[in-house]
């Protein structure tokens, strides 16, 4: 399984806000127009659909990140075919799930929401918040680049925010 270096931090981000020079300008406002690109970090965290929920809050605890991709891999190619999130975990084991018996498959949603690497942060957001999710696959010409959260989103907002006081 590939594992990734966990959440971005806002302050490790090659993202550079200089907002007397006008580079970016206006701050939290500036951060909407910059591309969902600017917010991938590294490869994305999968597991597969037989995995427990032992194995799975394992590699979410490791990684410290929310979701993981759910790859069949039946045929030797990385598809994404579920998502699996912590609140998916903690909802089966809230319904008294065996977590050494109970398998991803039976708790991942397969109702999957992409985004472009090219869209916009602002895009992202909006698109999270009109239909309550938490978490968007990133793709680029077709393939899965990234996972983008609103921990994420909301981690480059503080930033700009931070810098407009």
């Amino acid at each position: 399984m590939t594992t990734t270096d966990g959440p971005l931090d806002p302050d490790e981000m090659d993202i550079e806000f200089d907002l007397e020079d006008g580079a970016l300008g206006g701050g939290v406002s500036a951060v909407g127009a910059l591309t969902i690109a600017t917010l991938i970090d590294g490869p994305v965290t999968r597991t597969t659909p037989d995995a427990t929920l032992y194995e799975v809050a394992a590699l979410l605890a490791a990684d410290d990140i929310g979701a993981l991709v759910v790859d069949d891999g039946g045929d030797g190619e990385e598809e994404a075919t579920a998502v699996v999130t912590e609140r998916d975990v903690i909802r089966a084991l809230a319904n008294l799930a065996d977590p050494a018996e109970v398998r991803v498959h039976s708790i991942a949603s397969t109702n999957l929401v992409w985004c472009d690497v090219t869209a916009t942060v602002a895009e992202v957001a909006e698109l999270m918040s009109e239909r309550y999710l938490r978490h968007i696959l990133v793709e680029d010409d077709g393939d899965l680049v990234g996972i983008v959260s609103s921990r994420d989103l909301l981690g480059v907002y503080a930033a700009a925010e931070d810098l407009d006081d």
